[in-house]
């Protein structure tokens, strides 16, 4: 049974009974549930982008989902094939334009962007399946997400977080200063190629959820609020982390009671923290301001 044959169900207020409702829907436990680890693989990873000043090259692998998936659905197979497959593979092609460098702009990877896209047009014109297809592609859903899907978003995350977790000490003195970094034998370019991969991985992973075209948001959104809001490595991280957890569920939330998609939300919810922690950083900085005024008055000369 799904939510159109019961209706749209309504908000009453009482958390408690609210989650018992959501949750009486075994696809929205499966979605709940995929939604909190794609969050937390996607601000992990997204910390790092958002470090490394690779939100083109994030961008540009958040768009190549839409073919991939798309070229999935037409050959057949299950969307996620392609969402992992493409996603990985422009990693890579990425990894190999950049050589070694830190400049985001390519001509070559926004052709083969360019191109892709094309293609993922044309898969789903030649695509003959229920309308709905080129949309939850595009835009994401919380619906049909299975079992064996978490199972396998939860395998790729372990690993993912795995292998941060191995690299994340050099990763990090390479993304602050990789010139010192290779000078002290960190291998810098490895360390790109190898990172670029997990971004593959990370935003197949998030494309399901959020869909093709919103992954970005949920990929770089909640790590840029969380490196507004403080500085710390440590500590940003890991409010990235509760940031995109808490939009997530939040979206899915927003979700289920009314009938937009599910990116939606979850692009609106992040931007909407982004904006508040800009707020709040103006405003904790206008005491300084205010205190340094006098001193700099009385050190002009009369």
């Amino acid at each position: 049974m799904t939510l159109a044959e019961t209706g749209a169900p309504d908000w009453s207020w009482n958390l408690l009974t609210d989650f018992q409702e959501m949750w009486s829907y075994p696809f929205m436990v499966n979605a709940f549930r995929a939604g909190a680890i794609v969050a937390v693989v996607a601000a992990v990873v997204g910390w790092f982008v958002v470090l490394r000043r690779l939100t083109f090259a994030a961008h540009t692998v958040s768009l190549v989902a839409f073919p991939g998936a798309a070229g999935a659905l037409l050959l057949g197979v299950s969307a996620g094939y392609g969402y992992f497959t493409l996603c990985v593979a422009a990693a890579l092609v990425i990894a190999a334009l950049r050589g070694g460098g830190e400049h985001e702009e390519s001509a070559l990877t926004g052709t083969v962007q360019a191109f892709l896209l094309a293609s993922g047009f044309l898969f789903t014109a030649l695509y003959r399946g229920l309308l709905e297809g080129p949309q939850t592609i595009l835009f994401g859903t919380f619906l049909g997400i299975t079992s064996s899907q978490v199972t396998v978003l939860t395998v790729v995350g372990a690993v993912v977080l795995a292998v941060l977790a191995l690299l994340g000490r050099p990763l990090l003195f390479a993304s602050v200063d990789p010139k010192v970094a290779a000078g002290r034998g960190v291998p810098v370019r490895a360390l790109s190629v190898v990172f670029l991969v997990l971004l593959g991985a990370a935003t197949a992973e998030a494309s399901q959820i959020t869909g093709t075209l919103l992954v970005f948001a949920l990929m770089v959104i909640p790590a840029a609020t969380a490196q507004v809001l403080t500085a710390r490595p440590g500590l940003s991280l890991a409010l990235a982390v509760l940031l995109a957890f808490a939009t997530t569920w939040l979206g899915l939330t927003a979700a289920y009671y009314w009938p937009y998609p599910l990116g939606f939300f979850v692009t609106t919810i992040a931007f909407a923290g982004y904006l508040l922690a800009l707020g709040w950083r103006s405003l904790s900085e206008v005491p300084g301001r205010r205190a340094m005024a006098p001193t700099a008055t009385r050190e002009v000369p009369a």
